[in-house]
């Protein structure tokens, strides 16, 4: 249990791989305007990401290392190439807006990285697990950018999510400014800005909680000393 603790705990948050790692910076900036495009995005790289996973951890002792890596790249492809029908199929209107950056999956670090880092070298259960907290921690990011950019430079959060959730998600937008528009942060300048504040954000969190063990720990060591006076014998 304390594996599979360790990989969520490094996929969400101390190894995430759009805020630590910095790998996938391509896709986050570029398509990150906007909620309904980011989860679009997230949830694609995520079905590869755990597929790869999965699928690498099977072959481990069945491919030479002479072609392990061009291995890994044909079976990323493989599952980018299925994600990026299933979008055309149920998603056809999203699958329009993020365009070549489905494809571009296949070029993701990210995916390339845990598969030969990982998932090469463990089981099953915890390659699919370390796909799965990858996925989601790049996933939550890519979220995060987009409702911060769609909700700074439009006023708006879950605009068009029927382009991803069909009519039941039609009435989901929320208009936070109305008649509001700050083209800055819908532009790629504005994702560069937005990721350095929650890469900034998330620093700043590690630094705090870093003093608080520290001063956990010194007050813990001061409680265990014992003041002796007198003679012992």
């Amino acid at each position: 249990m304390s594996q599979f603790n360790e990989l969520a705990r490094n996929g969400l948050w101390s190894n995430n791989p759009a805020l630590v790692q910095l790998l996938g910076l391509c896709p986050l900036l570029a398509v990150s305007n906007s909620v309904v495009n980011a989860m679009g995005l997230g949830l694609a790289t995520l079905m590869v990401l755990i597929g790869a996973n999965v699928s690498v951890s099977m072959i481990r002792h069945h491919v030479p290392a002479s072609v392990r890596l061009p291995a890994f790249v044909m079976i990323i492809a493989a599952f980018v190439t299925c994600a990026d029908l299933l979008m055309q199929a149920y998603t056809f209107e999203l699958h329009q807006t993020l365009g070549i950056f489905i494809p571009l999956i296949v070029t993701n670090c990210a995916i390339l990285g845990r598969a030969d880092a990982f998932a090469s070298k463990n089981s099953l259960l915890p390659a699919a697990t370390d796909g799965l907290m990858m996925g989601l921690g790049f996933a939550a990011v890519l979220i995060l950018l987009g409702g911060l950019r769609e909700m700074v430079g439009r006023g708006t959060l879950f605009a068009d999510m029927q382009q991803l959730l069909g009519p039941v998600a039609a009435d989901w937008q929320v208009t936070v400014f109305a008649n509001y528009d700050f083209l800055f942060f819908i532009l790629p300048p504005g994702a560069f800005f937005a990721t350095g504040l929650l890469i900034a954000l998330k620093n700043w969190i590690d630094d705090h909680l870093a003093r608080r063990r520290q001063r956990l720990t010194h007050s813990a060591t001061e409680s265990r000393r014992v003041r002796v006076t007198g003679v012992i014998r």
